[in-house]
């Protein structure tokens, strides 16, 4: 093997960090979906029904316990699969960009449920009550006090799924999806491994700066959001005080 090469380090950087771009599709497209699902899955785990709770809590435990690599190939030959006989498509050639964002979606709803769920429970029933005696509907002691506490509580865990989907994305490249983990593998297949450690140490330090960056943007969400609820808070407080004196 030969000596490591700083000089090839920064220019296999170069060469992999265009691709930075088909990765954060598929881990911001992925997010959405699963914070609009996992709002439903969560819902079901929190309400009455119990064919929702059960459907959602059993989703849950199925897809945390399947390896994400197990879960592409599924979606990767299932998908196609079940699609053909019913809708008479072959959909086996579709980007893999799309099978890569179906894969992490499902991952995604799982977990994003479960956060959703915790931090709904992490705020006192007794806010909702107290608001609800203040004149408040219920909607409206949900959405101004309940929402806001819950969602500074699910930022750092949304957080942390984020990076989880960016790192699990990674496996996409075993069934040809070029992102910066297939890049950096047909670079290494081209130099005939020639350069394994500049590649690798490149792509492991365009993952380590993209989480940095997303470590550090959710702990500013959090201050954010934890200030504007505390400001509004502190408002509604007042003005409530204001109409009892009158």
């Amino acid at each position: 093997m030969k000596p490591f090469s700083l000089e090839l380090f920064f220019k296999y950087i170069i060469k992999i960090v265009p691709f930075l771009g088909v990765t954060m599709i598929y881990v911001l497209a992925s997010l959405l979906i699963g914070i609009v699902f996992g709002f439903f899955f969560a819902a079901a785990k929190i309400g009455n029904n119990r064919f929702f709770k059960l459907f959602a809590y059993c989703y849950t435990a199925i897809l945390r316990s399947i390896p994400s690599v197990v879960l592409i190939f599924l979606v990767y030959y299932g998908v196609p699969a079940i699609v053909k006989p019913i809708l008479g498509v072959d959909i086996s050639r579709a980007n893999r960009l799309i099978f890569i964002i179906i894969t992490l979606s499902l991952y995604s709803i799982a977990f994003i449920s479960e956060i959703m769920r915790s931090s709904y429970h992490a705020i006192g029933r007794g806010q909702y009550e107290a608001a609800v005696s203040n004149g408040l509907s219920g909607f409206q002691a949900f959405y101004r006090i309940i929402l806001p506490q819950a969602f500074v509580v699910a930022i750092p865990n949304l957080g942390n799924t984020i990076i989880s989907l960016l790192k699990e994305g990674s496996l996409g490249f075993t069934i040809g999806l070029i992102d910066i983990m297939g890049r950096a593998t047909l670079l290494n297949a081209a130099t005939y491994s020639n350069h394994i450690l500049e590649i690798y140490f490149g792509l492991a330090a365009i993952y380590w700066g993209t989480s940095a960056l997303l470590e550090r943007l959710f702990v500013y969400l959090e201050n954010r959001f934890s200030l504007n609820y505390k400001l509004e808070h502190t408002a509604d407080k007042q003005a409530i005080q204001m109409e009892e004196m009158v």
